[in-house]
C-alpha cells in the first residue's frame, strides 16, 4: 500500500536520507525507499539561514504543537502522581523495596516486549486516535489499581499491559512532533517537551506527596487516573485528524525488520546505547528514593525534576550548535557523578543538592536525540523515536529491578552508588568509541565512515 502524504508530511530532509548504499533498492513495508535522494524540506524556516535561532514563542505558533505539548504534559503528570502513590502503597503493603521500585518503574520492562512486537504501528496508525485511545487505556488501568485489596499479581499484570501500550505511545507522540515541527525547530521542540515534562514531574510529585500525606496513596492513584482521562480529551479535541505516516499493516515481522535495520549502523547503535543505558541506570538510582527516605521521596523527585528542567532549558535554548557534539558525553557524565556522594550518607540538604545537579545532566539526552534524528530517514521517524523511547523506558525498568534487588540485600544508598559507577563507566566507553570514529573520519582519504542515514 502506498504511503499517504498530507500537507504536514514533508519530503525527506536534506542530509538525512542519503546513505552509503543509495544506489541499492531496499524497500520496506511503508512502500518507500529510505535510501532515496534528499530534497529540500518545505518546512525549512528562512530565518535559519539568516542566523536567527528559533524561539519558544515560534513553537506555540506552530499548529498542533500546543495541544500535543498539553497532551504529553497531562500524561506525565498522571504518571508521576499515580506512580508515587502506587509505589508508596506497595511499600506499605509488602514492606519490600524491590516491589516498591518495580511498581514505580517496572511497567517500563513491558516496553521491551512492545518494542519488538508493536512498534511498527507507530507510523501506521492515525496519531490522534492512537494517542487518545492509549490515554483512555491508562485511565482505566490506573483506576483498577486503586481497588482495595487488589492482589500483587493483578497490580503487576495491569502495569504490564500499560507498559505494552506505552511502547507504542512514545513512537506515536514523538513521531507526530517530528512531523509537526520544521527541522530547525526539532531540538527546541524536544527541549520544550522535556521542560514541560520536568515541570509536570515537579508538580506531579509535589501533588502526589501531598495526596499521600493528607489523603492516602490510593487517593493519589485515583487522581492519576483522572489526569490520564484529561490527556485523552486533550488529544481528541486538540489534535487534527492525520493519516498514518506509513502504509501497510502493522506486524511483528515489520517491527523486527525495521528494528534490525535501524540498529545495523554503528553510529546509530551508539546513539541508542547512549540514550538507553547511562540514563536508565541513573533512573535506577532514583527508583530507590522511596525506600531511601520514605517521608522525603517526593522532595527528592521534585529536585531531580527541577534539575532536568534547568538542563533542558540551557541545552535547548542557549547551547551553541558548535558545542553540542563536544558536550554530549561530559554532560551525560554529570547524571551519575553526584550520586557518588551518597556513599558518604549525606544529610538531606546535600542529598537534595546532589539530585538537583544530577538532573541537569539529562540535558545530554537532547543532544543524543538530535544526533539520532540526523541519522534516520523521515518515514522511519516515528519508529526510530519509538524504539528510543521504548528501549530507554525498558532499561529504566531493568535498572529499577536491579536497584531494588541491590537495596534488598545491601541498602538503598549502596544500590545508588553502584549503579552510578556503572553509568559512568558506560558513558566513558561510549565517549571513547565516538572519539575514535570521529578521528578516523577526519583522516585523509576516509569517506563516509559514519553514514548520515543509510537504513
Amino acid at each position: 500500500m502506498p504511503r499517504h502524504r498530507s500537507r504536514h508530511d514533508p519530503p525527506h530532509e536534506s542530509g538525512r536520507v542519503s546513505g552509503r548504499d543509495s544506489g541499492q533498492d531496499s524497500r520496506h513495508d511503508s512502500g518507500h525507499d529510505p535510501r532515496q535522494g534528499s530534497r529540500q524540506d518545505p518546512r525549512q524556516d528562512p530565518r535559519q539561514d539568516s542566523g536567527h535561532a528559533p524561539r519558544y514563542r515560534a513553537l506555540l505558533r506552530t499548529p498542533e504543537f500546543a495541544p500535543l505539548l498539553l497532551t504529553g504534559s497531562a500524561h506525565t503528570a498522571a504518571q508521576t502522581v499515580a506512580g508515587l502513590g502506587l509505589a508508596t502503597l506497595v511499600l506499605r503493603t509488602t514492606g519490600s523495596p524491590f516491589l516498591s521500585a518495580l511498581a514505580l518503574f517496572g511497567p517500563s520492562l513491558a516496553q521491551l516486549l512492545g518494542a519488538t512486537t508493536l512498534l511498527s504501528a507507530a507510523d501506521r496508525l492515525p496519531p490522534r486516535a492512537a494517542l487518545s485511545g492509549i490515554a483512555l487505556l491508562f485511565a482505566a488501568g490506573t483506576a483498577v489499581l486503586a481497588i482495595p485489596a487488589l492482589p500483587a499479581w493483578a497490580v503487576f499484570a495491569v502495569l504490564f499491559a500499560e507498559g505494552l501500550a506505552a511502547s507504542l505511545g512514545g513512537g506515536v507522540l514523538y513521531g507526530l512532533l517530528n512531523e509537526i515541527l520544521p527541522r530547525e525547530q526539532y531540538l527546541l521542540g524536544r527541549s520544550a517537551t522535556n521542560m514541560a515534562t520536568g515541570a509536570c514531574q515537579i508538580g506531579g510529585f509535589a501533588a502526589g506527596g501531598l495526596l499521600v500525606a493528607l489523603l492516602s496513596p490510593r487517593g493519589a492513584v485515583l487522581a492519576g487516573a483522572g489526569l490520564y482521562l484529561a490527556a485523552a480529551l486533550l488529544a481528541r479535541l486538540g489534535l487534527g485528524a492525520r493519516p498514518p505516516r506509513a502504509g501497510g499493516r502493522p506486524s511483528v515481522a515489520a517491527t523486527r525488520r525495521a528494528n534490525a535495520l535501524l540498529l545495523s549502523v554503528p553510529a546509530r547503535r551508539r546513539c541508542y546505547l547512549a540514550l538507553w543505558v547511562p540514563n536508565g541506570l541513573v533512573v535506577g538510582c532514583e527508583s530507590l528514593f522511596v525506600p531511601y527516605a520514605p517521608e522525603r521521596a517526593g522532595l527528592l523527585f521534585v529536585c531531580g525534576a527541577f534539575g532536568m528542567l534547568v538542563g533542558d532549558a540551557v541545552v535547548g535554548r542557549f547551547l551553541p550548535a558548535r558545542l553540542r557534539g563536544r558536550l554530549r558525553f561530559p554532560l551525560q557524565a554529570l547524571l551519575a557523578a553526584p550520586f557518588l556522594l551518597f556513599a558518604l550518607d549525606p544529610v538531606l540538604p546535600f542529598a537534595l543538592a546532589a539530585v538537583t545537579v544530577s538532573g541537569v545532566g539529562y540535558g545530554a539526552t537532547l543532544l543524543h536525540q538530535e544526533r539520532l534524528m540526523g541519522l534516520v530517514p523521515e518515514e522511519f521517524g516515528g519508529h526510530a523515536l519509538g524504539l528510543h523511547s521504548s528501549g530507554m523506558l525498558a532499561f529504566q525498568g531493568v535498572s529499577a529491578a536491579l536497584a531494588g534487588a541491590l537495596a534488598q540485600y545491601t541498602s538503598p544508598r549502596t544500590g545508588m552508588v553502584l549503579l552510578a559507577l556503572v553509568s559512568l563507566a558506560v558513558t566513558f566507553l561510549l565517549a571513547r568509541a565516538d572519539r575514535r570514529e570521529t578521528k578516523k573520519s577526519a583522516e585523509p582519504g576516509t569517506v563516509n565512515l559514519v553514514p548520515r542515514s543509510s537504513v
